[in-house]
């Protein structure tokens, strides 16, 4: 006699179609600002020179200390750290869907942005006040903090309503920190808005495929045999 036995399976969305839309969405922004910095830079150059010009406009003391704070929280000196420890505690918990996403969110992040800096080759603004390398477009630091803020969300709250909220302040708090670059003249700021886009589109766009792969092939029933 076989009798069937549910194996219950915490998901990563309550509802994929959410997932699905938000990283579409995502994508598709970002290839709008994309496209357009490749076929007519020069119409988004004066909304870039206009923003750096009141950057430069307001900078006192306390406003650079404060970009300068949030500019090393988004350098590699703090996010790799944070990237071990997450891996490490994912595999110690042995939650392996969760390890999915999150190492493959960030690998398509940090392939993306080598590989479209390298197919941009933005100047970046003059007279930096931090240490820059590379080129401008889209910002590297933009594309690690929402990357790894969108996915910890992901990865670390239960799925549903509430934590999609969760998810939209991950966005927003990685934009917020990225912006620190303009004011700091690192980068400009169709940079940033276009790294952030990118780096949010990778985690939800992984964590999607990677829920409905899941699903599909390791949620399945077990059946258990009693003779």
């Amino acid at each position: 006699m076989t009798v069937p036995r549910q194996h219950h399976h915490p998901r990563l969305f309550d509802d994929p179609r959410w997932a699905v839309g938000g990283a579409v969405t995502l994508y598709a922004s970002a290839a709008v600002v994309m496209v357009w910095m490749a076929l007519s830079r020069s119409t988004l150059q004066p909304l870039d020179d206009w923003f750096h010009d009141a950057m430069v406009t307001i900078e006192n003391g306390f406003l650079t200390f404060s970009a300068e704070v949030f500019n090393y929280l988004g350098s590699s000196w703090v996010t790799a750290p944070l990237r071990v420890v997450m891996t490490g505690m994912l595999w110690v918990q042995k939650r392996w869907e969760w390890l999915t996403v999150w190492l493959a969110s960030i690998a398509v992040a940090e392939v993306s942005v080598t590989l479209f800096k390298f197919l941009y080759d933005r100047p970046r603004p003059l007279d930096p006040l931090v240490t820059t390398t590379g080129a401008s477009f889209p910002s590297g630091h933009a594309i690690a903090g929402a990357v790894t803020a969108v996915a910890l969300v992901i990865v670390f709250l239960p799925a549903g309503p509430h934590r999609r909220i969760w998810e939209l302040v991950a966005v927003g708090f990685a934009f917020f920190m990225a912006m620190s670059r303009t004011y700091l003249r690192a980068h400009w700021l169709t940079d940033v808005i276009a790294g952030t886009l990118l780096g949010a589109a990778a985690a939800v766009g992984v964590a999607a495929i990677v829920h409905v792969w899941w699903l599909r092939n390791r949620a399945s029933p077990e059946v258990a045999s009693d003779d």
